[in-house]
């Protein structure tokens, strides 16, 4: 095998023997072949496209297929063989349309791929951008692809909600289409990156509308970290629907329901508030599962990616369920909707009624719900609070946490930082800094917790709303730091969102991407001002002091 899209790769060069995530090899080939299968799919519904007759429901199966390959979401080779064969499928049912209408298409080996599923793994090296062999092209082209996936898990979140956009659907097939052509060129490749970007602030866009007319505008809330007295079900990932649905079957079921790492800005949306059983956030950031889930006492669902593999040994192993992309051989797998019903998670709420209760592992209360509408009408105070010099900086550290020790930087960094400062976060990398005593700056805390790693747009209508406030002519003008730690590829579409939107100076870490070879490494320095992390003590005297 070879992976490095996380930033938690082998020695920062890449996945060999085994993910550092858990993943085989087998899973590893499994979903390169899935890939290439999307992006001869993804060919043909850009040329029904042009004629103005794409096929919605391969726009629509091109989310699930990319966004289970993304880091931590789907170790279940079954599961990535049928959708494999799914994909394989509606590309040839979409080559039979195309042809009954004189539609012409490319002659690209994607498009003629059809492998038969015993030789699914075989013929993984041989296919894809890894067997490039110009460096240069080879990681444009992966962070195109990487890009997508990215936007691929915003888009699917908002689907669930019944939202959709079709300027989105055609960007990701545009942008998969055109890395599979031989003979794009470096400019190509660049302002191909550019328009993910693009197609990266439509998505968080369009979930942040899906979110936000479904469950109400995210408002400040103080969030219980303790436990409460009966049995629980504790919810990890990122998707919302499927949060409202267990909540409202398992209501009267006699348990309490718990958020986990990227799933405790659900506390902050309205309408979850009604339901008593909602008690309170679990533990702190993916990595730390290993050592929390066990005393969770009861069972664990995954809604999306951030999963780490249980030891063999793990006392909660039994107790994982998963639904919608994300997939563990001996979990239990938690169909999705049909027929416009919703998902049956009586299962897993009657596991949860034999269990006991979670043992607390922590006592106290967080405070978060600063998305952009609870910033907005706080604009005059914050405005105030700059002009009076009350705040002299802000400091966006977004994005992802890890499990390495590097990752330290980051709480160290937030303990450094002056008085006068204030953190604008969103992302599992607030549990860096989020429990720390740092107080507030005239009621404001100088920590604002905008939600998720897709709220990072909430980040942008903020400094485009003080922009505005400030009357200055780039939002490049303002008062902001940029200190954004990544991991997987949803954060790789946040970067290259801030990128297409003209941020510059923006600084990355722990390392830059092990797929970002030295010449575009510069280039993307020399044209954005895109940088790493240094020392706490440096970064502080280049950025702050």
């Amino acid at each position: 095998m070879f992976c490095y899209q996380c930033q938690e790769t082998a020695q920062n060069k890449g996945c060999t023997l085994k993910g550092v995530c858990g993943k085989e090899p087998r899973t590893s080939a499994l979903m390169d072949v899935l890939l290439y299968a999307v992006r001869g799919e993804a060919i043909v519904n850009r040329e029904l496209r042009r004629k103005g007759n794409p096929e919605i429901r391969a726009s629509r199966q091109m989310l699930d297929a990319l966004f289970c390959t993304i880091t931590n979401a789907n170790f279940d080779d079954s599961a990535i063989r049928e959708k494999i064969a799914a994909a394989l499928t509606m590309k040839n049912e979409l080559i039979g349309v195309a042809q009954k209408r004189g539609i012409a298409l490319p002659d690209l080996p994607e498009t003629a791929f059809h492998p038969a599923p015993a030789n699914y793994e075989t013929v993984a090296s041989g296919i894809g951008v890894l067997s490039m062999t110009d460096e240069d092209t080879r990681a444009l082209k992966q962070l195109v692809i990487y890009g997508c996936k990215g936007a691929a898990a915003y888009t699917e979140h908002a689907l669930n909600l019944g939202f959709e956009d079709n300027d989105v659907y055609e960007m990701l097939e545009n942008a998969l289409a055109e890395v599979s052509r031989p003979d794009i060129g470096i400019n190509e490749l660049t302002a191909l990156v550019l328009n993910v970007g693009e197609c990266g602030v439509k998505a968080m866009a369009l979930l942040d509308k899906a979110n936000t007319a479904s469950f109400g505008n995210p408002e400040i809330t103080k969030v219980n970290i303790g436990v409460g007295r009966r049995p629980g079900i504790l919810v990890s990932g990122h998707d919302l629907k499927d949060f409202e649905e267990l909540l409202e079957q398992s209501k009267d079921a006699g348990i309490d329901i718990y958020t986990h790492s990227e799933m405790l800005p659900a506390h902050y949306y309205p309408a979850f508030k009604k339901y008593p059983h909602f008690v309170g956030n679990y533990g702190n950031a993916w990595w730390k599962q290993r050592e929390e889930f066990p005393t969770f006492n009861g069972p664990i669902l995954f809604t999306t990616n951030c999963i780490v593999p249980p030891l063999k040994n793990a006392n909660y192993a039994d107790r994982i369920y998963t639904t919608g992309s994300a997939g563990l051989p001996g979990a239990t797998h938690i169909p999705g909707r049909r027929d416009g019903k919703p998902k049956d998670f009586s299962a897993i709420i009657e596991h949860a009624r034999k269990c006991a209760p979670p043992t607390e592992i922590e006592h106290g209360e967080i405070i978060g719900g600063f998305a952009h509408n609870q910033v907005v009408a706080l604009a005059d105070k914050v405005v105030e609070a700059v002009k009076s010099g009350a705040i002299r900086k802000f400091v966006v550290m977004a994005g992802c946490d890890g499990r390495f020790k590097a990752r330290e930087y980051y709480t160290r960094f937030a303990e450094a930082l002056p008085a006068d400062t204030v953190i604008l976060t969103a992302g599992c990398a607030k549990y860096r800094y989020n429990k720390l005593a740092l107080g507030d700056i005239g009621g404001i805390p100088c920590v604002l917790d905008a939600g998720q790693c897709n709220d990072s747009y909430s980040l942008v209508r903020i400094a485009l709303t003080l922009q505005k406030a400030f009357g200055l002519k780039s939002v490049n003008d303002l008062p902001i730091v940029y200190n954004i730690a990544w991991y997987e590829q949803k954060a790789v579409i946040v970067l290259l969102a801030l990128l297409s939107l003209g941020i510059r100076n923006i600084h990355i870490g722990p390392t830059l991407p092990a797929f970002l070879p030295p010449n575009v490494a510069k280039v993307l320095a020399e044209k954005f001002g895109l940088g790493t992390i240094s020392t706490v003590d440096e970064d502080m005297k280049n950025w702050i002091q």
